[in-house]
């Protein structure tokens, strides 16, 4: 269970396939615009509730609840250590010596 000032992340069909724009490409078309957006919730939600949250920039927007404390999962992937001395070597051509 999700408080009021929680915050959560939430989400919504803006779009169904069928109410797509016409020169929208067929691939893009057949599926729904979807939208998630975080933020602060306005009463006490559930996962699965309809909701209205308050984004960090003062907008309110509505959606279900999906997920209740998010938290960015995203990485730029794991320790390459051939890039790790390539940067190494390029430090030495540019500034000479050892570093």
């Amino acid at each position: 269970m999700a408080k009021k000032g929680d915050y959560v992340n939430i989400y919504n069909v803006v779009l169904t396939p069928t109410e797509r724009a016409p020169q929208v490409p067929e691939d893009t078309k057949s599926v729904p615009l979807e939208m998630w957006v975080r933020g602060f919730l306005t009463e006490d939600g559930e996962i699965g509730d309809d909701v209205t949250i308050e984004t960090i920039t003062g907008r309110k927007v509505s959606g279900k609840i999906v997920q209740i404390a998010p938290t960015y999962e995203h990485s730029f992937g794991k320790h390459i250590p051939e890039i790790y001395e390539i940067g190494k070597q390029l430090r030495s051509i540019l500034f000479g010596g050892d570093l």
